[in-house]
This record gives C-alpha cells, sequence and structure tokens, in this order.
C-alpha cells in the first residue's frame, strides 16, 4: 500500500516527475564521471570526466530546487519568498539563550514581543489568578482557569500570520452574552473542552499560532489571590486588591498549596536567565512567586535573576512605591536572593504624559539607585519606555538590556 501511495508522485500533472528524473540524470553524469576518472589515465580524458562531474553537480542542484519549489508553492503559495529567510532566522533563534519570563498582564506581553527577536527558548511562566474582565467570566462560567494573560502571551509570541493575532485579541462589543468576551479566550475556553485539560489547550492554541517558544501556567489550581492591607482589611480576589482605600501589606494565595506545574519548574531550573516583570507587582508578579516552590527555584537558580521595575505606580497597589520599595516587596515575600539586577527607567516622562495620568492617580516610579545597592541587587539604569500613546515599556530596548547582559555575563564566564 505505500508503494502505490508513493507512485501518486508520478500522476500527471504534479509538475514533479520532470525534476526527479532530471536529478536522476544528473546522478548518472557524476558517477559516468567518477568512473571516466578511475579508469582513464588521459589528462584530456580526466579534463572531460571533470567536466560531466560538475555538469552532473549542477544538474543534480537544479532538480532538487525545482522539486522543492514544487512543494512550496503548494503548501506556502504566497510566502515563497519568506522561506529561506525564516529557515534561517529559525535556527539563529534556536541558538539565543533560555530565558524564563516570570509575570502577567500587559506588561509580559510587551516584552516577549521584543525577546522573541533575539531567542525561541523562551518560556513565560505566567499567572493564572486572574478573577474580572472576559477571564472572570470564564472561570465562573466554565470553572476553568482564566486564559486571558495567557492568551496575551501567546500572541505576543505568535509567529503566524498578524491577521491570526488580531483574530486571538478581538474583542466583543455587542452580542449579548458574548459583549466583552475576547475570541482568543473564547477559543481556549473551547480548546480546553476539546483537548481535556487547561494546558493541552494552551499547547494546542500554541501550534495555532505558532509561537516562538512556550507559554505555561504557573499552576493548574484553581488559585485565588488575597490581600492583607495594613489597616488588617483583607480582600479577596485579585481584581479586588486595588480597590481598597488601605496599602498592602501582605499577599497569599488560597488554598496555600498550589503546585507548581512540571513545565514552569523545569523552565526555570534551565534558563540562562530568569526575568520577574514588568507587570502588576501584586497582581501579576507576585502570585507566580508565592505557588509551591518557584520563588526557591528561583533564588537557588545560577541563572542571572533580573526584576524589570514597573515604569508607573498603580493605584490602590503600589501608590507612592519607589523602584527599591517594589523589590523590597518582592524580597520580603520570598527571600534575599531573587534578584540579581534591577532594571529602571531613567528616562524623563514628559509634563504633558504624566498630567494624563494625574486622573488615575498613576505617577513615575522613582529610580533610588542607592536604595537598590543597599538591598544587594545590581542597578541596571537605562532609557526603556515608550510615550506615543501611553507609558509604556519598550519591548525592543528592554530585549536588548536582558540579552546584552546574559551574552556579557556569559562572556566573563566564558
Amino acid at each position: 500500500m505505500k508503494i502505490l501511495k508513493a507512485f501518486k508522485w508520478l500522476y500527471p500533472g504534479m509538475w514533479v516527475k520532470r525534476w526527479i528524473l532530471l536529478s536522476v540524470f544528473g546522478i548518472i553524469m557524476i558517477s559516468m564521471g567518477f568512473v571516466v576518472m578511475l579508469l582513464e589515465q588521459n589528462p584530456k580524458s580526466k579534463l572531460y570526466a571533470t567536466i560531466i562531474i560538475i555538469l552532473g553537480i549542477v544538474t543534480v542542484v537544479t532538480g532538487i530546487k525545482r522539486i522543492i519549489k514544487s512543494f512550496i508553492t503548494v503548501f506556502l503559495p504566497e510566502r515563497e519568498g519568506e522561506l529561506v529567510d525564516r529557515v534561517y532566522l529559525k535556527r539563529v533563534l534556536e541558538r539565543g539563550p533560555r530565558i524564563a519570563v516570570i509575570g502577567g498582564g500587559t506588561g509580559l506581553s510587551t516584552m516577549l514581543h521584543g525577546l522573541k527577536e533575539y531567542t525561541s527558548n523562551i518560556t513565560a511562566i505566567v499567572t493564572v489568578a486572574d478573577d474580572g474582565g472576559s477571564s472572570g467570566r470564564l472561570r465562573k462560567d466554565f470553572d476553568m482557569l482564566p486564559p486571558g494573560d495567557i492568551r496575551n502571551c501567546l500572541v505576543a509570541l505568535a509567529d503566524a500570520e498578524p491577521l491570526m493575532g488580531k483574530l486571538f485579541q478581538f474583542r466583543f462589543e455587542d452580542g449579548g452574552d458574548l459583549k466583552g468576551h475576547s475570541f482568543g479566550n473564547l477559543f481556549i475556553a473551547a480548546m480546553t473542552k476539546v483537548a481535556g485539560s487547561f494546558d493541552a489547550a494552551i499547547k494546542e492554541s500554541s501550534k495555532v499560532l505558532a509561537i516562538r517558544g512556550s507559554v505555561v501556567p504557573s499552576t493548574l489550581d484553581k488559585a485565588v489571590l488575597v490581600a492583607e492591607h495594613a489597616d488588617g482589611l483583607e480582600t479577596v480576589g485579585e481584581s479586588n486588591v486595588c480597590k481598597a482605600n488601605s496599602p498592602v501589606a501582605r499577599m497569599r494565595l488560597r488554598p496555600s498549596n498550589c503546585q507548581a506545574t512540571d513545565e514552569a519548574i523545569e523552565a526555570i531550573r534551565k534558563a540562562d536567565a530568569i526575568v520577574l516583570g514588568p507587570g502588576s507587582l501584586y497582581t501579576s508578579i507576585m502570585p507566580n512567586l508565592l505557588v509551591g516552590n518557584i520563588y526557591r527555584e528561583v533564588v537557588s537558580s545560577k541563572a542571572i535573576k533580573v526584576y524589570v521595575c514597573n515604569v508607573m505606580t498603580q493605584k490602590g497597589e503600589s501608590d507612592g512605591y519607589k523602584a527599591s520599595d517594589h523589590l523590597r516587596a518582592i524580597i520580603d515575600h520570598t527571600a534575599p536572593g531573587i534578584v540579581d539586577y534591577c532594571v529602571v527607567n531613567t528616562a524623563k516622562i514628559s509634563d504633558e504624559m504624566q498630567n494624563k495620568y494625574k486622573g488615575e492617580y498613576s505617577y513615575p516610579v522613582t529610580a533610588d539607585i542607592e536604595n537598590l545597592k543597599r538591598l544587594k541587587v545590581k542597578p541596571i539604569e537605562a532609557h526603556i519606555i515608550s510615550t506615543k500613546d501611553y507609558v509604556r515599556h519598550d519591548s525592543v530596548r528592554l530585549a536588548k538590556i536582558i540579552v546584552d547582559l546574559v551574552a556579557s555575563l556569559k562572556k566573563e564566564k566564558g
């Protein structure tokens, strides 16, 4: 049966037979040339044999090239010109550093956009403590883990057509029950039912988007984020943390024994660099570090450990925080040694942009370098922001800082 299937390539109209025959003819020419070279002693005959061998090689290369082109025009008719570039890029990215990025929210996905241009050895370890918006509704209605932050990271690492990314990020603005839901969240919810589990759904969605790297949840347990505030008030749920009128004193997860995924632990252990953030301090970064033994794995890792500090404070979460306050909160919830380097923004934010954020009670984070040094962390001062529409981390600049840091330290060691 397999032999019969092989003969289908010889059917009329396949545009393959002629090139197969050309390649075979070229092989025969090469073989004849070598036979002449071995049997004849006449220099003139050897010259002719050499010419025949060269022509045979050209014929084989032409035949193989045409066969490959026949396949490409069928499977990638509109992207033929990209193939060589894509293959080359894939090989280069496969040799990039192994980076484990821990966090969630828009900050993490922004950085992933930049990192994927340097390496495909990226593992995004993403929080699943979200309980607001579309993710919260799906979590409640289908008793599943929230897909929102996962979706953002998948799209950020996508190597598929840009239209696929836009489709996954499309949000329904009307339609009754569909209103407010993003297509990507609904897709992951449906894939969870089809594939049988949330982690399997992420893997299948990764294939659809052809992502560079991998995205894994920090836990598969249905974790609920609990905040203890300075006034003794306790808020339950990620979306309620910033609604309290008192600063956060302590964060914890419910249940307290949430187990980290094997993929997350493996990524941390194999990493050349571990990056915390950027993202909301208490609701994006902290939930991952509180899962199982994740923070202990980070502390014990020999990888470079980098914390990317937020550039703006967040109302109800980090009001009045300087860079050292962000870092101190992480250390207090985990252990000393969890961060080696802290990337802080030193570029000035325009008065116009600051006024825009004052309405949200959000202000630039002060880079208090000396206090960071007292926490035994090496500060990296840089211009890392983009202020086109909002104050955001610049994905290209940030990724270059991290990759260059890994490369320079590897060079020193090696």
